[in-house]
C-alpha cells in the first residue's frame, strides 16, 4: 500500500503583500533610463554602420550584466561590494554617455539621482 503525503501550502506566503517603497520605484525608473541612455547614445553618437550595432548591443550588454549580477534574482550571487561596483559602472557609464552627447545637466541630474537611490537601496540591503 502506497501512502502519499501532501504538503499543506503555507497561507502566510499567499497573503503576504509585496511592499514597494518610493525608492524602489524611482530606482527602477533610473535603471530603465540608464538602459534607454545606452540605446540613445549608441544610435546618436556613432556613424551609420556602427550606430545600429552600438544602439542595440550596448543596452543589451548592460541589461545582461545587470541581470547576472545586480538584479534581485541574480544568477551569480556576489557580495555587497561587487553589487555596488556593478551598479557604479553601469550608472556611471550612462552618466558619461550623456556627457559625451553634450548634455551635462542631464548627466549631473541622472548621476545625483542614481547615487541617492543607490545609497538608500544599499543601506536597506545591509540591514
Amino acid at each position: 500500500m502506497t501512502i502519499y503525503h501532501c504538503r499543506v501550502p503555507d497561507t502566510t506566503d499567499q497573503n503576504r503583500a509585496l511592499k514597494f517603497s518610493v525608492n524602489d520605484v524611482l530606482r527602477f525608473v533610473v535603471e530603465l533610463f540608464a538602459f534607454f541612455t545606452f540605446a540613445f547614445w549608441g544610435f546618436v553618437a556613432w556613424p551609420f554602420p556602427w550606430n545600429f550595432a552600438f544602439g542595440i548591443l550596448a543596452p543589451v550588454f548592460a541589461i545582461v550584466v545587470w541581470a547576472l549580477f545586480r538584479s534581485p534574482r541574480a544568477v551569480f550571487h556576489i557580495d555587497s561590494f561587487g553589487k555596488a561596483l556593478v551598479e557604479i559602472v553601469i550608472m556611471g557609464s550612462a552618466a558619461l554617455a550623456w556627457l559625451m552627447l553634450g548634455q551635462p545637466i542631464v548627466a549631473l541630474v541622472f548621476g545625483v539621482v542614481a547615487v541617492v537611490t543607490g545609497v538608500i537601496a544599499g543601506r536597506k540591503e545591509l540591514q
